[in-house]
Parts: structure tokens; sequence; C-alpha cells
């Protein structure tokens, strides 16, 4: 017998107001240790497993940015590129890394978990690094010296060995990144409110290594590699990534583990797939009754728990309906449960807050590009014996997220907290939304000031540190935008889709590198090109200042545009109805009652 719709959320929130009231020390949220029991919190988790998962990715930071800020270098002077293509070559290859989290998450949810997945990619990782030291220690793998002006190319085979060592290195990147920050996030119970708070504080902890990785690889490998050779600047952070994949595994009796639920890819297309086929066969979900659920404690996707079911992207629902109760309720692809539905719908939800942050990424890829190109033509002396190098430069933006992160952590919060009463001080949409501001006025600077330089009677002796204002707003950007993404995209997600959804906001990155590079092409050939254009070879004859206002209009309407999709967007914690455990959830026919539930569970995020 079905139970009235109004009734049963009453009974399932005494019911778990009965669960939570018993003490217990296991965790609520699925977890399992190392012997695949219920992990213990007093034993596993928490503050006693994250320092070895944040030792492993400032290793992986330090060899990425190593490798990042000198391969331009390496391709140019080693392999004998020409710096457009050299230049090219790196953003691209930047961008695959991050677009492979996509599949390095594909593989820890599907069937690898996110721990073996971080140490699969890791030593793929390693191999491709050592594969690096070989290129630039075997003089066989690379052309010869030049002759005064004549540098001969280099071969096929050599271009071809180099080009899978970075492969292999972008692989691994794109496995490591998306489990990373996630694995962390597992260690702390969103059932336990003790451990909620430090899960957030895990996540500006997370960051704060990842700038440190980043300062480690742009100062100390940059001089070393000046000093002492390719072969020890890309040896020394080959060492930093094998220990570090070994503190890793040392804290495998500290950690919790979320099993691997099986691909969410294949379960978003069965649910399209239910959906279209439910619709041609002429099913109103309004009109319908019942939608179907097991009747299990658990949802039928392993390891996850129910969802809730949710009013928005209600076309959906159709997957679900059931249309025939004698049918086989097995088959996925004619008949979904309510919680793959809603897995599918969250998933959906954040593609648009996904989308109108690529903007930041599309400025961010300019600190590795022009703000180096624009160093590496300034002043960089800072006494008669020591330079600056170029590459070194982007420290500022580094330093700078080192010293707000404790700041915004220590200070900005509890006193956020006492006017927002919020628990983070502000949402993660708010905080993202303050990222994006701020850009806006990185890119001013880096206009104001790239045309001051070119204005200059001596551009050459303007100091490197004009630039100390845009590294430090793009950075201070990253701050706000960088943790709050990592927040909202790990509460976001569903327990199946935790490394898919962290992968698509990692992603953005890639993306916007390949839209940096497709807007600079674009501008290059709309204005004249290298010789005419406003970016020729020339910095001081280019028009760079130009490029950072077309990039300060792209950040100032895709700002506008976060601002709407932030106030009218629905959170999964908003959600709406209930899921049924006798096999199937009452919709009702009552259009008041539907409309009062959507306005109760609707959740306005505001980005300022």
């Amino acid at each position: 017998m079905q139970q009235p719709l109004e009734k049963f959320p009453q009974e399932l929130q005494h019911q778990t107001t009965m669960e939570e009231s018993m003490p217990t020390s296991l965790v609520g949220n699925g977890c399992v240790d190392i012997r695949g029991r219920t992990a213990d919190k007093r034993t596993t988790g928490g503050w006693k497993a994250a320092p070895f998962i944040i030792v492993n990715e400032v290793a992986e930071r330090l060899a990425f940015f190593a490798i990042a800020v000198n391969m331009v270098a390496y391709l140019v002077f080693e392999m004998h590129q020409s710096l457009p293509n050299a230049a090219a070559h790196v953003t691209d290859w930047i961008g695959a890394a991050y677009v492979l989290t996509l599949f390095g998450a594909f593989c820890a949810d599907a069937y690898l978990g996110r721990f073996r997945t971080i140490i699969v990619f890791s030593c793929i990782y390693t191999v491709g690094m050592v594969l690096l030291i070989l290129s630039a220690s075997i003089d066989s793998l690379r052309p010869p010296k030049c002759i005064v002006r004549l540098c001969p190319q280099a071969t096929d085979g050599q271009t071809g060995f180099l080009y899978g060592a970075l492969a292999l290195i972008a692989l691994g990147t794109g496995g490591i990144k998306p489990c990373v920050s996630s694995f962390g996030a597992d260690q702390f119970d969103e059932a336990d409110v003790e451990e909620v708070p430090k899960k957030y504080a895990f996540f500006n902890w997370f960051f704060f290594a990842i700038n440190m990785g980043a300062i480690l690889g742009i100062t100390v490998l940059v001089y070393i590699r000046e000093n002492k050779g390719w072969a020890l600047g890309f040896g020394l952070p080959t060492g930093a990534m094998v220990i570090s994949t070994i503190i890793l595994a040392a804290g495998i009796p500290f950690y919790r583990f979320q099993r691997p639920m099986g691909s969410p890819f294949t379960r978003f297309v069965q649910v399209m797939v239910a959906s279209v086929r439910n619709h041609f066969n002429g099913v109103q979900v309004p009109h319908q009754t019942e939608l179907y659920e097991v009747n299990t404690k658990e949802s039928d996707i392993k390891g996850s728990q129910k969802l809730f079911h949710t009013l928005q992207y209600s076309f959906l629902d159709k997957a679900a309906v059931v249309t025939d109760s004698e049918a086989d309720t097995g088959n996925r692809w004619r008949l979904c449960t309510v919680t793959q539905v809603e897995e599918f719908k969250s998933f959906i939800r954040i593609l648009p807050v996904w989308a109108s942050t690529i903007a930041l990424s599309i400025s961010f890829a300019q600190l590795s590009t022009f703000f180096i190109s624009q160093a590496n033509i300034m002043d960089r002396k800072l006494s008669s014996n020591f330079k600056i190098p170029a590459a070194s430069v982007p420290v500022f933006s580094a330093l700078n997220a080192l010293i707000l992160v404790p700041i915004y952590e220590k200070v900005m919060v509890p006193i956020l907290r006492k006017r927002t009463g919020h628990t983070r001080g502000i949402t993660s949409l708010q905080r993202i939304g303050v990222g994006l501001f701020i850009s806006i006025f990185a890119l001013i600077a880096a206009a104001l000031v790239e045309k001051k330089r070119r204005d200059s009677p001596n551009p050459s002796g303007m100091s490197v540190f004009w630039l100390f204002p845009q590294f430090v707003l793009i950075g201070s950007a990253e701050v706000f935008t960088y943790v709050g993404q990592l927040e909202f995209f790990y509460d976001e997600a569903t327990d199946g889709t935790r490394s898919i959804s962290g992968a698509v906001f990692l992603s953005e990155i890639g993306i916007g590198s390949w839209l940096s590079t497709a807007i600079v092409k674009i501008i290059e050939s709309a204005t004249g090109g290298e010789d005419k254009g406003w970016l020729r070879n020339n910095l001081n004859k280019s028009r760079l200042d130009y490029l950072y206002w077309v990039l300060t209009v792209i950040n100032a309407v895709n700002f506008v545009v976060y601002l709407w999709i932030s106030v009218v967007y629905k959170s999964r914690g908003g959600a709406v109805g209930t899921v049924r455990d006798e096999g199937v959830v009452d919709m009702g026919d009552d259009g008041a009652l539907m409309e009062k539930e959507e306005r109760r569970g609707e959740f306005r995020g505001e980005a300022l």
C-alpha cells in the first residue's frame, strides 16, 4: 500500500534521527578501511591520513611546474624548435594533461577506485619523467648543437621519444589530479558535524600544497636547471615523485577507501536512452503516479546511498516511470531507479557553473606565456650578482597564495562566519564569484602595465616588479575560485560521481589553455599577422595590452553570466520529494503540492 507523500518525509526524518542518535565510531559515508570493513573514525581518516595525500600533491605539482616553465626553453634551445611552435606545443601539452583527467576519473569511479588510480598513474608519471631524463642526458636523443646560425632539426625519432615522455607525464597527471583532492575529502565523514569543517580546511591546505610545489618547481628547480643542466633539473623532480609515491603508500593503514561504483557514463547513457524511449511511447510524468526505486537500504548503484527525488529536469524522470508492472525491473536500459536519474541530474546541474568559470582559466594561461614573455625583456636584476630567471617570476602569484590561504582560513573565515552564520563564512558559489571578480582587475592591471612599459623610453629598463600587481591579483583570483570549485564540485557530486565531477572541474584548465591559444591565433590573423598585428615576435612592437583588454571584456561578461547562473542554481542539497522503500515514488497529482515543494527545496546561490 502506498503512503501519502506528505507523511513519508516525517517518518524518514524520524528514522534518520534515531539512527544519528546512536553512538558509533564508524563512518557514515560508506568508506571502508584496507581490510574492507566499515572505516573506524578513531583509527582512520581525518588528519591522520591527509598529510600523506598532501605530500604526494606537493611532489606532483613540483614535477609538473618544473617541466611546464622549462619546456619551452628545452624545445627551443635543445630541440631547435621555433619559439611560437614551442609555446604552442607546451600549451597543448598542458591542455591535454588536464583534459585527460576525465579518463583518470573514469578509471577511478568505474574500476580501480581513487587510491589505486593515484598509485598506478603515479608510476606512469614516473616512467615519463625517466624518459625525459634520458632525452636530456643522451646526445643521440637530441639534435647536434647549433653551429653559428645553423641549427639542425630534430629527427622524427628524437621528437617522438620526447613527445612519448611528455605524453606519459600528461597521462599520469590526468590520472592523479582528479583523484587526489576527492581521495583527501573521502577521509572526512560528511555525516559527522565535527569532521565537516575539517574537510573544508583540507581543501584550503590542499591548495596551499599545490602552490608550495609550484614555488619549489619554478624557483629551486629552475635555478638548478640553469646552473647544473637539464639532466639534474629533470632528475630531482623524478626522485621527488618516487619518494612521494612511497610516502602515499605508507599511509594505507590510515586511509578510508570508497569502492568503485561502476561507470557513471554508462549510467548516464542508460537514463537518456530510457527517458527518450518512454517519451516516444507517450509517457507523461505529471500523469504518472509511480517512479521506480529498489527496496533495499542502499541504492542499486554499488556503494552509493539513495538520493531524494527532485522536480528539476523532470523529462529525465520518464526513465524511472514503471510502464509495465510485470516487466524486468533489472534492465537499466529500459527502467532506471530514481537514484540513477538523480545522479545524472546532479551532474547536469554543475555544468553551467563549470562553463561559466572557464574564462578564468583562459586568463590564468597568460601566467605561463605572455606574463613570462614580458618578464623576459624587463629588468630582472636584484643585485649586480643575481638576476631573477624569467621562468621564476610566477613565484609572485604562488607566494601570494601561500600567504593568502592561511590568512583566509585562520582570520577571514571566523570573521565571516560570525556575520553570515555559514560554516565556511561564505558559500562556495560566493567564493568562486569573488575570484572571478578579482580576475577582471588582474587583466586591467596587466593592460595598464604593458602600455606603460611599451610607451616607456627604455622598455627593457623597466623593473620586473611592475608585473607584481597582475601576478598577485591573478593569484588571489585563483585562491578564491580554485578552492571554491574544489568545495562546490565535491559537495554537489553524488557518491558515484565524485572523481568525474572533480575531473570536469580540472578539464576547464585544459580547455582554457586551448581557448587561449585559439584567441591568440584569431587575434593574430585578424590584426595583420606576426609582422603587422597586435602580437608580433618583437614584444616591444606588439600591442599586447590590446589582448589584455579583450580578455578583460571576456572576464567581465563572463562574470555577469556567472552571477545569473549562481542566482538561479538549485543545489543538490535543496532536493525535494522523496524516495520510497516500497519500490515506487508517489509523484502525486496535486500541482499545488508540487509547486510548494519546489519553492521549499529551491536553493539560491549568490556570487557576491
